[in-house]
């Protein structure tokens, strides 16, 4: 049972006192003192005691018991039998050990703590022809804001400015800087790495995607991991059969310094120094790559999946449909089919209609400004551009505008079909077919070469799960080589897949929307597509990729069983050294003093073992 944090303010005293003891100590007896040293070394053990006594009967209270009993045990001892020496050198290593352990485990949050650390405490909002400096909970949506250079972006928004160069690293582990166009979205969190820019903050700081992340951070922080609570019942173990040890050796040689020497080997125990160091870099490297982790327990279970579930519409799909097509009528050039259609799409608020016009302006086209615009909802949008009448919608809509309604079956039979699930956009001028623009949404880049990756983690099946129609996840998935597809399903039948797949060993799902939460939260690991998509996933799941890509589950997943096994490894190396030290000491070779230095040195070894989980690939 490690000591609470709020005792740590005091830890610099606790090996302070005993250090300065034990050098006067010795000056003592070199001075001729001898019987004033024994006394100073009595006195320094006494208040990293008494600290100890008062943690474990609070510990005691809480029905937490663990392994700082050897070391009270082993400091009264040790002052029982005369032994002040080895006492006070107890008392300075188990002080030592608690504050390596904290400096360790500082280490080991940095990538965490730094998460926190950033978090921006004021923002620049215009004011009519001024600025004002505000507190960032006081930021509405709406509002337009200044991001100076080198200034951390408090809340998420769209760019007002012609360009704005981003540092996302602090996020997503990306180390080069990202530039953002104007109208493009800008996550809360980044640093401006270019020239001032304004942004309009799409909602309040507080629901912004990084205040999510402090608040998650946070979160994992206090959380513990079945590791440790493993680690507190393996403590009581440990325990008996240190009790054993020393009582034997007491009992067969009637030599009380060989009992006290037993219980200073014991104190303090790898147990409970290298599994927390060990999750905690864990956790911390985690996020270093952009996978926020929420907190122990999921990383160790992480560590063990052998079934990946995963949603279609924006986890193997981007989520948003963009142009992947664009055939054009005799007459029409690709281009300005696209600018005819985006000029009268600016005035309809439809999310096609919104996908044309950002796809306009990623050409540098020219938009036009149209007028005796009329929009019928489901069907299309007419009216002029350029003095040209044009309508813009399905095949149905367009069909009605024109003058020869044959020309529809004559281009519909030379245009190349489009895949099930795309949508076709049709676009009539002045009475004649333009063209027609097929948007999908796509498979992300790379997703057969990550599904290889984890099966090659160990992971046995990969399911598909999709509210989307059968031929659609049928068509997207084909040659991906997953083991089910299921579709057309509703929020609680994707439960119910997750359930199923619990049959091969702990299953984890990965999906976005609001849809995706119950699933989330039924998977022993759940992983929501944080960096767009939902809330109510981030809040359901275990784990969110603050990058909005899917191939940080494969960093995410080698992670988590590199700290479980270094977790491991720590543990059965540390006990195994301790136990051996404890024969030793109850055979007669080794002195408490030797006793305590040997287990400092153990200490010292699990605890450096456990932080090469900050290290690897």
């Amino acid at each position: 049972m490690p000591a609470s944090h709020s005792d740590v303010p005091i830890r610099p005293f606790l090996i302070g006192f005993p250090a300065a003891g034990l050098a006067l100590g010795f000056v003592l007896r070199a001075s001729g003192w001898d019987s004033w040293a024994d006394p100073v070394w009595a006195i320094s053990t006494l208040p990293v005691l008494l600290a100890l006594l008062v943690e474990i009967v609070r510990c005691l209270r809480r029905a937490d018991f663990g392994l700082d009993i050897v070391a009270a045990l082993s400091m009264t001892a040790a002052l029982a039998v005369g032994q002040q020496l080895a006492a006070v050198v107890v008392a300075l290593m188990y002080a030592g050990g608690q504050y390596l352990e904290d400096l360790a485990e500082g280490h080991a949050r940095r990538e965490m703590t730094a998460l926190l650390a950033r978090a921006p405490r004021t923002a620049l909002r215009h004011c009519g022809d001024r600025l004002e400096e505000i507190e960032v909970d006081l930021v509405a949506a709406g509002d337009r804001l200044l991001i100076r250079q080198g200034e951390i972006v408090p809340a998420d928004g769209t760019l007002a400015s012609e360009v704005a160069v981003l540092d996302q690293s602090a996020l997503t582990g990306e180390s080069l800087p990202v530039q953002r166009k104007a109208g493009e979205a800008v996550m809360s969190g980044s640093t401006n790495a270019g020239a001032a820019f304004d942004i309009v903050a799409a909602r309040p700081a507080a629901q912004s995607t990084y205040a999510g992340i402090v608040r998650l951070v946070a979160a994992a922080q206090r959380s513990k991991a079945p590791m440790v609570r493993l680690a507190d019942r393996y403590a009581v173990l440990f325990l008996v059969a240190t009790l054993a040890i020393a009582g034997a050796a007491w009992f067969w040689t009637q030599d009380p310094i060989r009992m006290v020497a037993v219980l200073v080997v014991a104190t303090p125990c790898p147990l409970i120094l290298a599994v927390p160091v060990a999750i905690v870099a864990g956790l911390s490297r985690a996020a270093h790559h952009g996978i926020l982790i929420k907190g122990g327990k999921v990383l160790e279970t992480m560590a063990r999946v052998r079934s990946l579930v995963v949603d279609k519409t924006g986890t193997l799909t981007a989520g948003k449909a963009r142009v992947v097509a664009v055939h054009a009528a005799d007459g029409f050039a690709e281009d300005e089919t696209i600018r005819i259609a985006a000029s009268l799409d600016q005035a309809s608020k439809h999310v096609i209609a919104q996908t044309l016009v950002t796809e306009a302006r990623r050409r540098g086209l020219s938009l036009a400004i149209p007028t005796e615009v009329m929009e019928i909802p489901g069907e299309g949008i007419r009216g002029k551009v350029e003095g040209r009448s044009v309508a813009v919608g399905g095949r149905r809509f367009v069909k009605m505008h024109l003058a020869r309604p044959e020309q529809a079956a004559d281009f519909d039979e030379s245009a190349p079909q489009h895949a099930p699930g795309a949508v076709a956009v049709w676009l009539a001028v002045d009475g004649r077919f333009a063209g027609r623009i097929v948007l999908a949404d796509e498979l992300r880049a790379g997703i057969e070469e990550l599904l290889t990756k984890v099966r090659g983690l160990d992971v046995e099946r990969i399911v598909l799960a999709t509210g989307d129609r059968r031929d659609v996840a049928d068509a997207v998935t084909a040659g991906l080589g997953l083991d089910a597809v299921r579709a057309e399903l509703t929020p609680d039948q994707k439960v119910m897949v997750v359930l199923s797949e619990r049959k091969v060993g702990p299953v984890m799902m990965v999906g976005d929307g609001v849809n995706d939460a119950p699933a989330l939260a039924a998977a022993d690991v759940g992983v929501a597509m944080g960096a767009t998509g939902a809330a109510a996933s981030a809040e359901a799941a275990d784990a969110v990729l603050l990058v909005d890509t899917l191939d940080r589950i494969v960093p995410a997943i080698e992670i988590a069983r590199r700290a479980r096994f270094i977790a491991l490894e720590s543990v059965y190396a540390g006990i195994g050294l301790s136990t051996l030290g404890m024969i030793a000491a109850a055979l007669g070779y080794l002195t408490p003093v030797e006793g305590a230095l040997l287990q400092e040195a153990i200490d010292v070894a699990v605890i450096l073992n456990a932080l090469r989980v900050l290290r690897g690939r």
